[in-house]
């Protein structure tokens, strides 16, 4: 975990608290709402639940980003379940609408970097929405690429990223 928060000008990254949770999940549905044009998916989920069992998972880390007292973005990540153990998962990557275009989205990036170096991991994973051109060309411009080992099904609508964690 971020035992220190990562300070980047006014805006600090540092590990969630469970009390958040409910901040969080406002983030995460506000950003979700920009590519969901018929509404958010799976509504009866209790998302304030979900976001605090994934804070208190002792595996998992959520990273929150931080600026003059407010949430502008989230980074939740773990190695999944069927996963090899140097590979991690990115869930959850959000950056408040009102706050794109800001480098929040690129220093949460670099702080989940730099805690997967720590963790030993050598590759990492994450599923878009098709309809998600924002996050996809963020991704590509951080260097994911399409992965190789699980393509897109034809029915499927979520294209799968592969990032190399290469460094110290």
């Amino acid at each position: 975990m971020i035992s220190t928060p990562r300070t980047t000008g006014p805006l600090v990254i540092r590990t969630a608290l469970p009390s958040e949770a409910a901040a969080i999940t406002e983030l995460h549905v506000r950003a979700r709402s920009t590519y969901y044009p018929d509404g958010l998916p799976f509504g009866d989920v209790d998302w304030v639940a979900a976001w605090r069992g994934s804070i208190e998972r002792p595996e998992a880390h959520v990273l929150c980003a931080v600026r003059d007292g407010q949430l502008v973005g989230i980074a939740s990540f773990r190695t999944a379940d069927d996963a090899p153990a140097d590979t991690v998962k990115l869930f959850q990557f959000h950056v408040d609408p009102g706050c794109w275009r800001q480098g929040i989205g690129r220093a949460l990036h670099t702080a989940c970097l730099e805690q997967w170096r720590a963790d030993g991991k050598h590759a990492a994973t994450l599923d878009v929405h098709v309809d998600n051109a924002r996050a996809q060309a963020f991704y590509a411009r951080q260097g994911w690429v399409p992965d190789p080992e699980n393509p897109p099904a034809e029915d499927d609508h979520h294209l799968f990223l592969r990032y190399a964690v290469t460094g110290e």
